[in-house]
């Protein structure tokens, strides 16, 4: 079968695929939540949920470099693709071991749709209907908790040296704005590099500080409160801002905590 991924690219599928190698640890978990880990030939070092993967799966790279050889003698009948986590190079060193599907994430609806053809890829149509279902309830569950509340302005941090901020056209500001709060960075595009002299630091009530991809700690914390007192500064987890997927089941449950 010819199925379209998200960059509208047409790939070709001789069969259903039975032997799959993810190169993107959302989803990587996805696939394992829709019942598909026997599945699963190949990951990578990143694909750390669940957490026993890295033992039964055999780990070729990571993210944005892939051992091609591994991936060559896994056999995969498909390889599992994202436009921001993998580079163009990646995918042209593949295009020729097996059919590529490059998902590309920025809002919810891109997310359900990928779910959407996943379930028709994989044969698992009722699993991915059920999970979309399920992601929605808790989404309006806790928009009815929230409705009535302020938006808060927050800086939301995803590196160091340099110091870099999500802004728009990321899935992470769209789950930012889901969360109820209110991004300073969001007439910037994707994630820009600023000082923290930035004029829009000002406006910031809070700063968010992600788990990841910069493992963030208590001493930037305590650098970032010296600069800036009167603002409160956090570490969040990142994963439940930016992993799209099974794990949003956990995001409006955490979100809910951190208002509270």
């Amino acid at each position: 079968m010819v199925v379209l991924d998200q960059l509208q690219r047409s790939v070709d599928l001789k069969q259903n695929p039975k032997r799959i190698v993810s190169l993107v640890p959302s989803q990587t978990e996805l696939l394992v939540h829709l019942g598909l880990e026997a599945a699963i030939v190949g990951v990578t070092k990143f694909c750390i949920h669940p957490k026993h993967l890295l033992k039964s799966k055999t780990i070729v790279g990571g993210t944005k470099q892939a051992h091609v050889n591994k991936i060559k003698e896994l056999q995969p009948d498909i390889i599992l693709c994202n436009k921001e986590e993998n580079t163009p190079e990646i995918i042209e060193s593949l295009k020729n071991v097996a059919p590529i599907h490059i998902s590309d994430v920025n809002t919810l609806e891109d997310c359900f749709e990928l779910i959407n053809m996943y379930g028709e890829i994989f044969e698992v149509e009722d699993r991915a209907l059920d999970l979309i279902e399920n992601i929605k309830k808790e989404r309006l569950d806790f928009h009815a908790k929230i409705q009535n509340r302020e938006k808060l302005k927050v800086a939301y941090f995803i590196w160091k040296k340099p110091w870099m901020v999500v802004a728009s056209e990321t899935f992470i500001d769209c789950m930012i704005n889901d969360a109820g709060f209110e991004n300073v960075f969001e007439d910037e595009k994707r994630y820009p590099e600023i000082k923290l002299d930035n004029p829009k630091l000002k406006e910031a009530e809070v700063i968010l500080l992600s788990s990841e991809p910069y493992p963030f700690k208590e001493k930037h914390i305590r650098e970032l409160k010296s600069i800036f007192p009167e603002k409160e500064v956090i570490i969040v987890d990142g994963e439940l801002f930016s992993w799209y997927g099974s794990r949003l089941l956990g995001s409006y449950n955490y979100f809910s905590k951190l208002f509270a």
